[in-house]
């Protein structure tokens, strides 16, 4: 059907005296991929990490139509800003870059440059200082690290200076072909770049999509004190440096080693790795996009960086998955990439098409079941107070609404063998790793949405302890198997394309499918701490055997809905096993229950928590309902996560943060 044609047909459709309505704009895959301009910039940073006696270069490899440099016309620029381009590969097929005999870019990772560019964009790709093909060192989120894709982003904007070269002094100008708009976009260490560029308010960044994003280095090696994983980033540094920066870039990991101790104490280094406090200085709009099951960069990320966006007004937008680290094309890739299509035409072209007043949030409920909220939180969300109680047996206490008595206490000792599945799975027995406090079985659906907290007061034995802090959906469900390879995907065979292809530049990428589990529990959130800072929690201390302390865990946010029927318990243990590595002895804690509290974010507040635990007078009828028998969680104990180690590949690397 002709243009013409169409335009009559539609005119011809439309009742007499009704207006049709308006088209929605969006940009068309009208330019040539094949025949687009590949060349290679290297933009000066105005650094010199690596202490040779010249400002420091950074490579950005760029593709973008042949059609609109012939004609003048100016367009923006997609930026994907990586440590990773040479040293590890990006997607889920991890790929790298490939060049040509004369170091000219060939392939570019993922599906970014071969969906946008025919539409009228220019991709680049930015290694970072110290990786791949550029000078400096890599300082794993400090400034090295930001100025890296700013000095880009100000180039593209006519404030930085570009060589055709490395180390020659020949300009390369971009005022001639770009419009100066650009949208940042990747995934884990690459959305945080993005979120630590728009925390400079650096003009020209129209908008940010990060994507498993870390919002503050500290909180990805420590939790309050607690330290995760190997709990140190120098060794990252080493990880992602070219073969020429790891020879000259040892001084750079020293420094980053001696900043950054594995105490947990917060430094001026952790200060200028931290994008949360400069929320303020946002001006782009954010496209959040996260995992609620991801351990590596852990939910607490989203939550406190979308409420730092929030308190200052920022334009957002956010999409919670049941997944892991997983990357949206590959767990919802037919409504990820148009609805990232339109996101883009909207903030980098001015494209009316309505993506800013749809609904805000974006949730899966359960695997590939998605709800949409007009405002996240959703109103009205309000902290409300959860206060565990004695139980019938030691180890198996109540939560509700009435504070212990008190005196009343619980025990347990820490065993860092154990973590949070195996706590759960024994939740109604009087186990001596872990102090369980459960909920009635619900009458009616209780939502849980943002950030929440949990206050505890303890009594060591020792003058080193952890604590955690876990919530728990009891009852059966189907969820993506976040534990297992994959972190909620399965990767198939068959491809799918999206845009066009090259020789050396393929457009079609392996589909996936979810990865599900049947399940009699659900981890719903998680918090950890070091119980020795609780009077400052930038500074670890001993603690005195005997005496009670006062510390609030945060809880990561998240977005679940305890069903009827189902119990919510809270959980308070010591090591989190494969998750926390453990303090240098064996503490047996000692809870004050009526100073122990949880401040859970609750849609419809005390009044929704009032209602769905409301007695219905038939006890042994609820327990049914939720799949019970007198309160122990029915099936197979745990089901298919029972006793599964969350993957330890929680660090930024193949596996992991990539």
């Amino acid at each position: 059907m002709t243009a013409a044609t169409a335009a009559l047909t539609a005119a011809l459709l439309t009742p007499s005296g009704a207006q049709a309505a308006p088209e929605v704009r969006e940009s068309k895959p009208v330019y040539s991929y094949g025949d687009a301009i590949r060349e290679s910039v290297w933009v000066d940073t105005g650094l010199d990490g690596d202490g040779d006696g010249r400002t420091d270069r950074v490579a950005a490899d760029i593709v973008r139509p042949r059609e609109t440099a012939a004609n003048g016309r100016k367009i923006p620029v997609i930026m994907d800003a990586s440590p990773y381009y040479a040293c590890c590969g990006r997607g889920n097929e991890g790929q790298r870059k490939t060049y040509d005999a004369d170091g000219n870019p060939v392939q570019f990772p993922l599906f970014y440059d071969n969906y946008f560019v025919p539409r009228g964009y220019a991709f680049v790709a930015v290694d970072l200082a110290g990786t791949s093909r550029s000078d400096g060192c890599d300082d794993v989120g400090g400034r090295s690290d930001v100025r890296s894709a700013k000095a880009v982003v100000d180039w593209l904007n006519g404030r930085a200076r570009g060589y055709t070269s490395r180390t020659g002094s020949d300009r390369a100008r971009a005022t001639t072909w770009s419009t100066g708009k650009v949208g940042m976009i990747g995934k884990s260490w690459d959305g945080t770049v993005a979120n630590g560029v728009a925390a400079t308010g650096v003009e020209g960044l129209e908008t940010i999509v990060p994507i498993g994003a870390i919002s503050s280095w500290y909180d990805y090696f420590h939790s309050q004190g607690a330290p995760l994983y190997d709990a140190n980033p120098s060794w990252l540094s080493d990880y992602v440096n070219s073969p020429e920066a790891k020879a000259r870039c040892g001084a750079v990991q020293d420094r980053i080693t001696a900043a950054t101790p594995y105490s947990g104490d917060w430094t001026r280094a952790w200060s200028e790795r931290n994008h949360v406090p400069d929320a303020g200085k946002v001006k782009a709009s954010v496209f959040v996009v996260h995992g609620r099951q991801d351990l590596n960069v852990r939910a607490n990320h989203f939550g406190q960086w979308w409420d730092a966006l929030a308190a200052h007004g920022v334009e957002r937008k956010i999409w919670l998955s049941q997944t892991g680290h997983v990357d949206p094309f590959d767990f919802r890739r037919a409504d990820w990439v148009p609805t990232l299509h339109r996101w883009f035409d909207h903030y980098l072209l001015g494209y009316d098409n309505g993506i800013d007043r749809e609904p805000m949030a974006d949730i899966e409920r359960a695997p590939d079941r998605w709800t949409t909220d007009r405002v996240w939180p959703p109103r009205p969300t309000e902290p409300t107070t959860l206060r565990p109680g004695a139980g019938a047996a030691p180890g198996v206490g109540t939560l509700g609404r009435t504070p212990a008595a008190p005196g009343t206490t619980e025990t347990f000792t820490d065993d860092p063998s154990l973590g949070e599945t195996d706590w759960a799975t024994r939740i109604d027995e009087g186990t001596p790793a872990k102090a369980g406090f459960v909920t009635r079985p619900l009458t009616r659906d209780l939502r849980i949405s943002g950030s929440s907290k949990v206050t505890v007061t303890a009594t060591p034995t020792t003058t080193t302890a952890h604590l955690t802090a876990v919530l728990v959906d009891l009852g059966p469900d189907t969820i993506r198997d976040y534990a297992a390879a994959g972190e909620g995907i399965t990767t198939l065979t068959e491809r799918s394309c999206w845009g066009a292809s090259t020789g050396g530049d393929s457009a079609c990428f392996k589909e996936t499918k979810a990865r599900t589990a049947d399940v009699d529990f659900t981890i719903v959130s998680r918090g950890w701490a070091d119980l020795g800072t609780w009077a400052d929690p930038g500074k670890e201390r001993p603690l005195t055997p005997g005496r009670a302390y006062t510390l609030t865990l945060d809880l990561a946010a998240t977005d679940h809905v305890v069903p009827a029927g189902h119990r919510l318990a809270l959980i308070v243990g010591g090591t989190d096993k494969d998750l926390l590595d453990p303090p240098s002895t064996r503490p047996t804690l000692t809870l004050d229950l009526a100073r122990t509290a949880a401040k859970l974010a609750l849609v419809g507040g005390a009044d929704a928590f009032a209602r769905a635990t409301a007695d219905t007078g038939d006890a042994a009828g609820a327990d049914r309902a939720a799949g019970t028998d007198g309160g122990r969680p029915g099936g197979s104990a745990g089901g298919a996560l029972t006793g599964v180690g969350h993957p330890r590949s929680g660090h930024p690397i193949p596996g992991g943060a990539r």
